[in-house]
């Protein structure tokens, strides 16, 4: 059976900064036409990594290539990946001249800035100067930027920074219609509950790391649900509970125990005379799979 190259592909990626080291020997593919979350707390590394695929940073070591070459070998890089890392813009230039002076400059038709704001909902605001948008407004505009040469390939790094939750929205169903039209996006985001209705996998680093790639179901398929029960009786619950050796951690009266269905725990709150206030089952979701792979991991500076 033929290998298929990834689209995207990290090697052994190093980035020393001095002597702070920003990226260790991180290694990862990404397939076409999926969209994946680069998830890992402020300082992790992630910016740096996307810095270094898009030919911004060198890396002291390993490698960041997109089809196969790093970004400075690309034949008409635009036309292949859209970058948005900094959604900045001439702060006198309206949105129209941003794009069209980006379009010239890349040998795109002038036409395509109208095309790309409209797209991005910015038509009305075509001759405004940029200068005076919103933080939202000039996510969008950079979104565009990244849009002009129409890539297949988009990396975006906090696309959602500054947006409102209709805002939020809207980049979800825009990411998701870039998508359906099978091109590749690696973002970063800390607008977990986003991430999750976005994505097709995640990545999550910490310490310039791996830390696990993978989608979210196979991610949050090893913890599962997890029962919150409240009770004056904590002590005892929490004791029979531990003696059937299953997972209990405590948030004041609320004992939250993971790998157990919830009529279980109710059967033995019964068994040993505990009268139970409150019980629920809840179910893993992204937030929960990410402090749980980055708990107990001391931040990089």
């Amino acid at each position: 059976m033929a290998c298929t190259m990834p689209i995207i592909s990290i090697q052994n990626l190093t980035k020393d900064f001095g002597p702070v080291r920003a990226v260790d020997d991180l290694s990862f593919d990404i397939d076409e036409g999926k969209v994946v979350g680069f998830l890992g707390p402020n300082g992790s590394g992630k910016t740096t990594t996307l810095r270094s695929l898009v030919g911004l940073v060198t890396p002291t070591t390993g490698s960041a290539t997109i089809n196969g070459l790093p970004y400075a070998r690309l034949s008409d890089p635009l036309t292949q990946v859209g970058v948005m890392l900094e959604a900045a813009s001439h702060p006198a230039r309206s949105a129209r001249n941003h794009l069209r002076v980006l379009a010239a400059e890349g040998g795109i038709p002038l036409s395509r800035a109208d095309e790309l704001l409209e797209l991005v909902d910015l038509a009305g605001a075509a001759g405004r100067r940029s200068g005076g948008f919103s933080l939202g407004m000039t996510q969008r505009l950079g979104l565009a930027a990244a849009l002009l040469g129409d890539p297949r390939i988009l990396v975006l790094d906090e696309p959602a920074n500054g947006l409102d939750p209709e805002g939020i929205r809207w980049l979800r169903d825009f990411l998701r219609g870039l998508a359906a039209e099978g091109r590749t996006v690696l973002l970063s985001s800390h607008v977990l509950s986003e991430v999750a209705q976005t994505v097709d996998e995640i990545v999550v680093i910490n310490h310039g790391r791996l830390i696990a790639h993978d989608t979210l179901e196979a991610l949050s398929s090893g913890s599962g649900p997890r029962v919150r029960v409240r009770t004056r009786q904590s002590d005892q619950l929490e004791s029979a509970l531990l003696a059937r050796g299953l997972d209990v951690t405590r948030e004041g009266d609320v004992l939250v125990v993971g790998g157990v269905e919830q009529g279980h725990v109710a059967q033995l709150a019964f068994d040993h005379g505990v009268v139970l206030h409150e019980i629920a089952t809840e179910s893993t979701n992204l937030e929960d799979v990410f402090f749980d792979l980055t708990s107990g991991m001391e931040v990089a500076a």
